[in-house]
């Protein structure tokens, strides 16, 4: 049977010409990354942002502009250096997610004059190339998976923590409680603070962050000074008694060290030597 175009209204017309394009003709979002190919792939730096002396954010452009990153929340991804000859690889976690940002991922990355594939990182020109692979780790976030999270990060231990923040700020479904307690030792070292402002601010009744410092500049200084102890734990973050808790961990290895035998102190069960995704305590 023939359909008379004329007899159609216009507003169902134009929806149906939409669905067509949208589904048949439009773009299509392609994850780039796959578990299932252990091999690397090369990426060009696209732009640097400097955040501090040692510190910027790095802006790696995808094959497409619809392309995906294609890593779940909680996750990271390997890079590879070539070092006098040797190639060394190091982990690191995204701070951008799939579902804000096309086209590029960004990595936050410290870089020190002794490193190896951070020192590299460091001299990337804009159309230098890394290479990655992945995604990897055994901690998938997904939405209300957990009732309260505490997390306790120390310097650029805080990328894998704000990307779950972040998936659950811009989550409307997602009632997750975080209280974070971001150890560094100066101010200036207090990476993405805005940014995580940004986020409590979007969430004030589930988000709550306490900064530390090991050397404040100013007697002003409103956060807490010192190590992050096991009193700073029990007053800041959630008990081992709260229903469904887990406790996040990441930063620099003497730090997980402490603050990993703080929490069997304080009753959380011992964590593993290799964290997985049903531990009570998790670390990065």
């Amino acid at each position: 049977m023939a359909i008379d175009a004329q007899k159609i209204p216009l507003t169902i017309l134009i929806l149906v010409i939409f669905f067509f394009w949208k589904f048949f003709a439009g773009p299509k979002t392609k994850a780039v990354l796959d578990p299932k190919r252990d091999e690397f792939q090369s990426f060009p730096l696209v732009e640097k942002t400097i955040l501090t002396h040692n510190t910027s954010l790095y802006k790696f452009g995808l094959p497409h502009a619809d392309d995906v990153l294609g890593l779940p929340i909680g996750q990271h991804i390997v890079i590879k250096a070539n070092i006098n000859g040797k190639d060394i690889t190091r982990s690191y976690t995204p701070t951008s997610l799939d579902e804000d940002t096309k086209g590029s991922f960004e990595l936050l990355v410290k870089s020190y004059p002794t490193g190896n594939v951070s020192k590299m990182i460091g001299e990337l020109r804009i159309g230098d190339s890394i290479q990655i692979k992945g995604p990897r780790g055994k901690y998938r976030y997904e939405r209300n998976c957990r009732s309260h999270l505490g997390m306790i990060a120390g310097g650029t231990g805080i990328t894998p923590m704000y990307q779950i923040m972040k998936a659950i700020a811009m989550d409307p479904h997602d009632v997750t409680k975080v209280s974070m307690v971001f150890g560094n030792v100066h101010e200036e070292d207090i990476l993405l603070k805005k940014e995580l402002e940004a986020l409590v601010a979007m969430k004030p009744s589930q988000f709550k962050i306490v900064y530390y410092l090991d050397s404040p500049d100013r007697q002003d200084w409103a956060g807490g000074v010192g190590f992050i102890t096991k009193d700073v734990i029990e007053e800041h973050l959630p008990a081992a008694t709260v229903d469904n808790v887990q406790i996040l961990i990441c930063g620099p290895p003497a730090m997980v060290a402490s603050v990993r035998r703080s929490t069997v102190d304080l009753g959380f069960r011992r964590s593993k030597p290799l964290s997985k995704m049903e531990d009570q305590v998790f670390v990065f």
